[in-house]
Order: C-alpha cells, then sequence, then structure tokens
C-alpha cells in the first residue's frame, strides 16, 4: 500500500516501487510520473536511499499536478513518509555527484543530473537495462558501443564511457521533462478555458437553451485506460446512445453527433427517415414524413482505425482527427453552440478547447473521483440517503477481512456480500459472496448473541472471539464461495482480490428479500446550477441480477415522491462537489422483511449520460410526449384513433372547445445491450422486412409498437430495441415476443448462436410472475417454435 522507492531505480519504469505506484494510481499515472524526476533528484541530493511513498498523500495532490508547474519541495516531502529525514539532511559539497556507488558520477566528467552507477556495481545492470544498454562485458556490448563509444568496463577509457551514456540519459529525460511540461501547460490551459467557457455558459445559459443553437455530442467512454482494455468492441459500446440524435425534437436545435464507428450510407438513411417520423406521428399521417437531414449531422473522425491497439476513448480520436475537427469548426461558425461528452476525460476538454465551445459536464478530475465506486459513497453520506451497509476505501487484504468480519456481526441479517472494485463499470468489477450460509461459526455466533442480548453482545468479549472466529474462516470460505460477475476476466477470487485491492474498492450489502428493483434515475444540474430529473426506469438484467441491460421506462416501483427526495439531496451534494452535467443515480428498492416496508438505497452514481436517457430520448421523440420524472409518468397525446373517437364522443355531449387533445400515460420497455451472433447472416434491410411481416413495427397513428436502434452494419451482432405503448404488462410481452420472433427467424435448428435473448425472455417472466409452463418459456435443448405463440 505504501511503496518504497529508492532513487537509482527512480527513473527507471519497470523497479518494483515503481510498477506498485503504477498500479496504485493507474488512473493518474502521467500526474504520478511528474513527481519521479523531482522525488528522484530531491533524494539524491540529500543522500536518502530509500523513501516510503505515502499513497494516500500522493492521491491527493496527484491530480493537482497536471495543471502545475513542477512539484515544489514542500509537495514531495508531503508524500514521504520518512520526510523528517530527507528535509533534516543537509546538502554535502559533491553529494548531488554522488549516489549507492560513491563517487564515479564525479569523476566521470563533473555534475550529472541522471543516475549513473558504477559500471560493474550490482546497479548497472538494471539501471541499464531502463536505458536500452547492454550490460558492460556482455556480448552485445561492442556493438552497442560501436554507436555511443563505450569501452569494456575497467578499460582506461571507462570514465568517457559512462560519461557519454549519463550524457545519452540526460538528454533523453530532459526531453521527457520537457514533454511533460509541454503537457501539463497545454492541460492547465485547457483547464483554464474550460473554466472560463463554463463561467460564461453559465451566465448566458437561459438566453442560449432557448435560442437557436447546435449541440455537439461526444459518446466518449473516457475511463482509464485499463479500464477500456477490457471493454470488448469499445466503439461499439462507445456508440449505444443514438438516442441523443433525438434533441432536434427543440425547434431550435441541431445536432452534431460524433460516430465512433464508419456508417453505411443505409445506416444513415435509416436514421434520416426514424427521425422524420415525428411530424408524422403528429399528424397521424404517414405522408408527412419530413427530411431533417439539415437539423442533424453524423461525424466519423477518420483516425478511428489509426490506433487499433491503443483503445483509445472517443474525444482522444477525434483530438487526432484534424479533418473533422476542422469540419467542425465551419459547421459552428456564427452559432452558439456547446459541447456534451460521455464519461469525462482530460481529451474532452482539448477537442472543446480547439473547436472554441463550452462543455456542458464536470471537470474530468472531479468526475473520475466521484465516479468511483468509493466516491459515490462519500457524496451518498454527504447528502444523507440511506445506502446500503458496508465499507469503503478497501486496499488491503486485512481492511478486507477486518471489515467484513464487522459487518457481518453487525448485520446477521445479511446474506449476501457484494465486492465492487472502484472503477469498473457495467458490473464487471463485481462479485458476490452468500458468506453467513457458508460460515460454519455462524450457529456458534447466533447463540451468543440470544445468551447475551442484542446490546450486550457488542460490549462484550464474546464479540471480540466472534471477531476472531469470523475472521479466520473467511480467507478460505472467500477462495471457494465468491462468484465474479464476469468469470471470463476473473475466473478466481484471487484475480479478482488483485484487481480489488490494487484499485481500492467497496463492501456492500446485497437487499434481504426475494424482490429487489433496481431504479435508475437521470438528472442535469444545468450550468446555473439548476437540477432537473429527466427520467427514471427500471432495470431489466438479462445477464444476471448484478448487470443492467435495459429499463422500463418511466418507473413505478417507488413513490415517485420518496424518489425525488433522495434524487434532490444527491444532486445538492454533487453540485457543492463541482459536478456538473448530466449523471445518473441508482437504487435498490425493497420490502424489508421484518417491518414490511419498502425501503430504498441508494446504490451506484455514474457522472455521465446513460444509455438509458439515450433510449428515453428515442420514447419521448417517437410518441411526441412529455416526460414528468418527479411523477413517474410519461404523458403523451391520444393516438388518432383515440382522440377521434373521444372527439366524437365529446361533440354529442357538449360544444367543440379549444382544450388541448387529451393525453394518456405511455410506458416502454427499452434494451441498448441485445446480443445475438447469428444477426450478422442478415442484412438490417432483411431483417425489417421480416419483422413487418410478423407485425413487428410502429404504429405512427397509434405511436405504439416496436422500433429498433442499429448500432453498425459491419459486425451486425449487437442492436437496441424499444417497445411502446399504454399497458406495461402488454409492452412486456410485446417485448419478448418480438425477441422469440427474431431468434426464431435468425437461427437455424441446429445452431442457436451465442445470445442473451433467451435470459432477457426469462427475466421479463420473472417481472410477469409467469409460471414455468408458460407459452414464452424457452427449452435450450430445444429450437424455438413460432407456433407456440400462436396458442
Amino acid at each position: 500500500q505504501d511503496p518504497c522507492l529508492d532513487w537509482d531505480s527512480a527513473v527507471h519504469q519497470k523497479a518494483p516501487g515503481v510498477l506498485a505506484l503504477q498500479h496504485l494510481h493507474h488512473s493518474s499515472w502521467g500526474s504520478t510520473v511528474g513527481f519521479l524526476e523531482p522525488t528522484e533528484k530531491l533524494l539524491r541530493d540529500h543522500s536518502v536511499p530509500l523513501a516510503t511513498i505515502n499513497s494516500q498523500k500522493l492521491a491527493q495532490i496527484a491530480s493537482d499536478l497536471d495543471f502545475k508547474e513542477d512539484p515544489t519541495k514542500s509537495d514531495i516531502l508531503s508524500v514521504m513518509k520518512n520526510q523528517s529525514a530527507v528535509a533534516k539532511t543537509p546538502n554535502r559539497a559533491g553529494q548531488s555527484c554522488r549516489g549507492q556507488g560513491g563517487s564515479t558520477g564525479a569523476a566521470a566528467g563533473g555534475h550529472r543530473e541522471g543516475p549513473s552507477p558504477v559500471a560493474g556495481s550490482g546497479q548497472q545492470q538494471q539501471w541499464a537495462a531502463g536505458v536500452g544498454s547492454p550490460v558492460p562485458g556482455s556480448d552485445q556490448q561492442q556493438q552497442w558501443a560501436a554507436g555511443v563509444g563505450s569501452p569494456v568496463p575497467g578499460s582506461g577509457q571507462q570514465q568517457q564511457w559512462a560519461a557519454g551514456v549519463i550524457s545519452s540519459c540526460w538528454c533523453s529525460w530532459s526531453h521527457l521533462a520537457r514533454l511533460r511540461k509541454a503537457l501539463r501547460e497545454a492541460r492547465l490551459r485547457h483547464l483554464e478555458n474550460f473554466c472560463s467557457r463554463a463561467k460564461h455558459l453559465a451566465a448566458n445559459w437561459n438566453r442560449i437553451r432557448t435560442s437557436r443553437r447546435t449541440i455537439i455530442h461526444i459518446p466518449s467512454l473516457g475511463y482509464s485506460q485499463h479500464i477500456r482494455e477490457h471493454i470488448p468492441d469499445l466503439a461499439l459500446q462507445q456508440n449505444l446512445q443514438m438516442g441523443r440524435l433525438c434533441d432536434i425534437l427543440d425547434a431550435n436545435v441541431d445536432v452534431i453527433y460524433i460516430c465512433p464507428l464508419a456508417l453505411s450510407e443505409e445506416l444513415l438513411q435509416y436514421y434520416n427517415k426514424l427521425l422524420g417520423l415525428q411530424a408524422a406521428v403528429r399528424s397521424g399521417n404517414p405522408e408527412d414524413m419530413a427530411d431533417l437531414q439539415d437539423r442533424f449531422k453524423i461525424l466519423t473522425p477518420e483516425a478511428i482505425n489509426s490506433f487499433p491497439e491503443h483503445h483509445m476513448c472517443l474525444a482522444t480520436v477525434l483530438k487526432y482527427s484534424p479533418r473533422t475537427l476542422q469540419r467542425l469548426q465551419v459547421l459552428l461558425q456564427g452559432r452558439d453552440a456547446y459541447m456534451v461528452g460521455g464519461v469525462p476525460h482530460l481529451d474532452e476538454l482539448a477537442v472543446a478547447d480547439q473547436l472554441q465551445v463550452p462543455l456542458l459536464g464536470s471537470e474530468p478530475a472531479v468526475a473520475q473521483l466521484y465516479s468511483t465506486k468509493s466516491g459515490s459513497k462519500r457524496i451518498f453520506a454527504l447528502a444523507g440517503v440511506p445506502t446500503p451497509p458496508g465499507e469503503w476505501d478497501i486496499h488491503s487484504r486485512e481492511q478486507l477481512l477486518h471489515a467484513l468480519s464487522q459487518l457481518v456481526l453487525d448485520h446477521p441479517e445479511v446474506q449476501r456480500w457484494l465486492f465492487k472494485v472502484d472503477d469498473e463499470r457495467a458490473g464487471d468489477g463485481t462479485a458476490f459472496c452468500d458468506v453467513t450460509s457458508h460460515l460454519e461459526c455462524h450457529p456458534w455466533i447466533q447463540r451468543e448473541q440470544r445468551g447475551h442480548g442484542p446490546g450486550a453482545c457488542s460490549e462484550s468479549q464474546a464479540r471480540e472471539l466472534a471477531l476472531v472466529k469470523i475472521s479466520q474462516e473467511l480467507p478460505g470460505l472467500l477462495a471457494q464461495h465468491v462468484q465474479p460477475v464476469n468469470e471470463k476476466r476473473f475466473p478466481t477470487w484471487e484475480k479478482f482480490l488483485q484487481t480489488f485491492l490494487t484499485q481500492g474498492g467497496v463492501i456492500e450489502a446485497f437487499p434481504c428479500s426475494g424482490s429487489v428493483t433496481n431504479v435508475t434515475v437521470d438528472l442535469l444540474i444545468e450550468p446555473t446550477g439548476q437540477l432537473t430529473l429527466l427520467a427514471s426506469g427500471e432495470q431489466l438484467h438479462a445477464e444476471g441480477p448484478l448487470r443492467s441491460s435495459g429499463s422500463t421506462i418511466p418507473q413505478r416501483s417507488v413513490d415517485p415522491e420518496v424518489l425525488q427526495a433522495l434524487c434532490l439531496r444527491i444532486g445538492e451534494a454533487c453540485k457543492s462537489k463541482g459536478v456538473r452535467g448530466y449523471f445518473s443515480v441508482d437504487f435498490a428498492a425493497f420490502t424489508h422483511p421484518q417491518t414490511g416496508e419498502q425501503q430504498v438505497w441508494a446504490t451506484d452514481l455514474d457522472l455521465c449520460y446513460s444509455d438509458q436517457l439515450a433510449l428515453s430520448q428515442f420514447l419521448v421523440y417517437l410518441t411526441d410526449g412529455n416526460g414528468d420524472c418527479g411523477s413517474s409518468i410519461l404523458q403523451a397525446p391520444l393516438g388518432a384513433q383515440e382522440s377521434k373517437g373521444q372527439r366524437v364522443q365529446d361533440k354529442e355531449t357538449k360544444p367543440v372547445s379549444s382544450d388541448p387533445v387529451p393525453s394518456s400515460p405511455w410506458c416502454a420497455v427499452a434494451s441498448s445491450q441485445l446480443r445475438h451472433s447469428s444477426l450478422s447472416g442478415i442484412s438490417y434491410s432483411l431483417l425489417l422486412h421480416t419483422c413487418k411481416a410478423h407485425g413487428i413495427g410502429f404504429d405512427l397513428q397509434e405511436k405504439q409498437g416496436t422500433v429498433f436502434v442499429l448500432y453498425e452494419d459491419q459486425k451486425r451482432h449487437s442492436l437496441g430495441m424499444i417497445t411502446i405503448g399504454e399497458d406495461l404488462q402488454g409492452v412486456l410481452l410485446t417485448f419478448a415476443r418480438n425477441l422469440f420472433i427474431i431468434h426464431q427467424e435468425i437461427s437455424a435448428p441446429n445452431m442457436q448462436g451465442e445470445t442473451n435473448f433467451k435470459m432477457a425472455i426469462r427475466d421479463i417472466e420473472a417481472i410477469l410472475g409467469v409460471t414455468a409452463q408458460n407459452k414464452l418459456r424457452l427449452e435450450e435443448e430445444q429450437p424455438w417454435e413460432a407456433d407456440a405463440l400462436k396458442e
């Protein structure tokens, strides 16, 4: 947790101390690297061979280093546990030329700025490996020496050789130092301009949001590099939010959508037609479809294929796409405009600076801090909202075992405990364990608690004994019974634990109920600080109970007033920490087994634009509706036939009035995470034609039916689907029926394909309480039969 750093290895990127720091501070490694050179110099100047770095102190100031000049001596001392020894040791004459190897550095050519141990010394091999030079005396030395003039160690020219190597290394480090300084200066400039434009956006927001404006949407997943490397089909995952295009519902808004994939002309025309439905929806006449190509643009950066192995987020790819940036500048000339990003990243600031537009969102450092699992717990604690029992900021095995032992003892009613890695996404970094059911000492603890009474137990020696017994059992219990959600990435508890302790994480109780509803609420903190609830939904789980794959919109499980009150408190806490822009909050709602009352826990916080919000945008657009998240009602004008019938009835009973058209509450089932490997064997046009033949489509007059969200037309193994109607049970059944039919149409009897369609249908069955004999029930060993739906 607190790695040691010696100055001879400070510049060696593979040294154990450096690697330990890199593991601890992977998300801010660029900042941490800025510490190495001045830290090494300070240790050398004070003849301190070893320093223990306080990781928590380092984490507190690492983010600032991106935007500062070189750290001061006090900055460096503040991260050292043995800072008193460093601070009190005076410089001695010639000390900066000395190291653990004695005075060779001074003899080799006077003052030196980089470490060069004596040739042939124990440290030389490690040092030489850091600069790519063979160990003197090795077989490769003479070939290498031909380039730099290095003699065999021990010869009379050794000092000349050492001086040449030192000079070469110092030139490299000087170049790196200049690059780091230039990077810090650029990031500082981007941050200053971001803050300046944010103030301008806030001051003019009331005018801008009601005036003609352009919104640049960049659905970038700016997670840390180590997270992006583990996101399959990163480009596809960044393109799940095509619903952002629906901002053109406001007649004053034009949208520029930055797409991480090259879309075919067929797919571009699909979205042109889909967005053109809005006018036809309003009139109920298909002939009124509009051509809105002048209202939105879909641009793909030219660098999308230039860095295939780098797992760059979309903002970074756009940063390295000068032609696309130039076109954006032309499109934005003379217009009010602002950017809406995705998961915040420093390169979003760089792009905004290049385009000279404000960014509606949080500073990346703020978003990074409070989007972690531990960071969200801090926000919830500040807001004073109910949360699951648990602990956060866990970084060591001892801390984990101690915290879990305490939690198990203090909350005997909790059967399942969750372990969540701080920086992971979409449930990938989650594992769970039913601890008490496998705890051999649990019956003894229960007897002790009954014997001492609930109050006395916590003060008795029995509590300490119970903690000892639990902590002794836990290591073996966890190794045998923990189940990571992503078993491909984490096949064992030890693999998961390694990542958990490296990145930090939380322990959290799973609700003690057989029926748990997970609710997601999307919110916006406007530049002025105004907080708005935008959408709500109850999660669908097509890939297990701890992974969201979609939503039923709006949510109807929690009293809207209760949910709104919790969201407002969380929003105020976020605002006080500098959060701006779009974000979402996850809740777990369940009935308490003892009291019978509903409990609502805040469980997660994502400081970015969500997939659910993008799907909700489609829902509002296609129904010409108005979502009232505060009341969990989506109001939309009645369908053409209903409103016509209503008008006839009104005409017979009362005079015609100018009252607004009656409205009806709509609902939808929406998913952006539907996967089926057999989809790649059929073109989108044929798929849509087949669906139409089975009655799967959208009725413009009734404003009901199904719409597909298509992401790309190369692999074609994923799609999104939204089913809209007035009755939730009917909509859920229609959604399941659609999946059933699509699977049957694209799959051969002996090749069912890899899919999550079946799990999605089973999740819907569980929601509806359908029995195993239901006609939609799927059998793994038999092909799906469409006739089953006709019975």
